[in-house]
């Protein structure tokens, strides 16, 4: 499952994130629909970026979006709960994101730091 910052790095052509992906099948990778708003919002903030909604609007097209769904749900509690407990804070969409990922037992692709401090989380930087 990427997160939003790998997915900014595809689109944005790092070297290392596009030839990870390039040698994965597109079947393997998915997004969250959390993902998919944050793209979108992105690009409500950006209209003029006619570029960029292409590569998005194409990128969308080729990797499957994941519902949030009941389980999702229920591994959120779960998982805010433990971060808070930990005196954790952290950000409501990458919260959101990790237990979409945690849920559905994915390894979760992400550069951002947040992440690390989740317990059962699987993580890969393919940025480096």
């Amino acid at each position: 499952m990427l997160d939003t910052n790998t997915v900014s790095q595809l689109l944005r052509g790092h070297p290392a994130v596009v030839a990870k992906v390039q040698g994965i099948q597109m079947s393997a990778l998915c997004i969250s629909a959390i993902t998919e708003a944050e793209l979108k919002y992105g690009l409500a903030k950006r209209p003029q970026a006619h570029k960029l909604r292409a590569l998005v609007e194409e990128f969308l097209k080729r990797v499957d979006t994941l519902p949030w769904d009941s389980q999702a749900a229920e591994t959120y509690g779960r998982v805010r709960a433990e971060a808070e407990a930990g005196g954790k804070t952290p950000g409501a969409l990458d919260l959101l994101i990790a237990a979409h990922g945690i849920s559905i037992e994915a390894v979760i692709v992400t550069s951002d730091q947040a992440f690390s401090f989740i317990e059962d989380i699987s993580l890969e930087d393919w940025a480096v």
